[in-house]
């Protein structure tokens, strides 16, 4: 059976999509359109480009999350050296190391921009800080005069994934009618996670489309739910602030929309107290989450009717 299929953001807890994944696939579910944010993005793009729910298991599974957090050794000097990075680049990791692992994952399937996928087949979340709006990528880049096909899937993902002053924001140049009459400075935007204004686009295939019998493709959600009950963050300086403001703010998006429309067709999935951004998290506790995921999309294609 055909779906649309949309995945929240989560940061590292996005390991427990592959598992829901997973169940939708052994219930003999195929991906018509996929959409996400933050995690859900890379989730979204390895269904587009392709990888099947086993093969995404394995990459999810083994994702050098570690190896995400790297910078110059100028910015590693104990307390200083992140802030003068913060200041300066307006991160503390640049995020290139996570956009040049995905780059690698999908040209192996053949993708490099979104003219190597179907059209219409993944939008991808993003925030433009500079003018306050959502993007829905890549359609959205026509706006500011980029075109949308020679763009980048990696390029999208990373900026989807720019958790706010852990890592570095994307920056965009204005081309043609979009930059005409602006300065040098006016000409370029800021991008950052799409957990800013929409952590869970369940509304993103509101219209949909038909299959091949004329009738509607159902959509999807997949959650990650019970983030951090009963754990409170500690506030230890300016970036852990930085950080408990972010991860509440994950926690809080889009679950009016949710609680009050559309739960019926929404995969919840239980993260086991996992942090957004548990950079180190460990193997057992990776399995854990997958297993989750699987367990909680079981649950939940055994018993849904569309």
């Amino acid at each position: 059976m055909l779906i649309n299929g949309v995945f929240e953001g989560g940061g590292v807890k996005g390991i427990s999509l592959a598992g829901a994944v997973r169940s939708a696939e052994q219930a003999r579910m195929s991906f018509h359109r996929v959409a996400g944010t933050s995690s859900g993005a890379i989730v979204a793009s390895l269904l587009a480009a392709g990888y099947s729910a086993t093969e995404m298991s394995d990459i999810v599974q083994q994702m050098p999350f570690a190896s995400f957090l790297k910078r110059s050794p100028i910015f590693n000097a104990k307390l200083v050296g992140p802030a003068v990075r913060v200041l300066i680049k307006k991160g503390l990791y640049s995020g290139d190391a996570l956009e040049q692992w995905i780059r690698d994952i999908l040209l192996a399937k053949g993708v490099k921009t979104f003219s190597d996928l179907p059209k219409g087949k993944l939008l991808i979340i993003a925030s433009d800080i500079t003018n306050g709006k959502i993007l829905i990528l890549p359609d959205g880049l026509s706006k500011l005069g980029i075109d949308p096909a020679k763009f980048e899937v990696a390029k999208a993902v990373r900026m989807s994934t720019s958790i706010p002053y852990f890592f570095d924001p994307v920056m965009l140049r204005l081309s043609g009618d979009a930059s005409r009459g602006k300065s040098f400075t006016e000409q370029f935007v800021y991008i950052v996670d799409g957990a800013l204004l929409s952590n869970f686009p369940l509304w993103l295939f509101d219209e949909p489309a038909l299959n091949s019998l004329g009738l509607p493709i159902p959509t999807i959600g997949f959650q990650m739910v019970g983030k951090q009950e009963g754990k409170p963050h500690r506030i230890r300086g300016p970036f852990s602030m930085l950080q408990a403001m972010f991860e509440t703010m994950l926690s809080a998006h889009d679950e009016r929309y949710i609680e009050q429309d559309k739960i019926y067709r929404t995969v919840k999935i239980p993260t086991l107290g996992v942090s957004n951004t548990n950079f180190h998290i460990s193997a057992e506790e990776s399995m854990k989450l997958y297993e989750s995921g699987l367990e909680a999309g079981n649950k939940f294609f055994g018993t849904w009717k569309p």
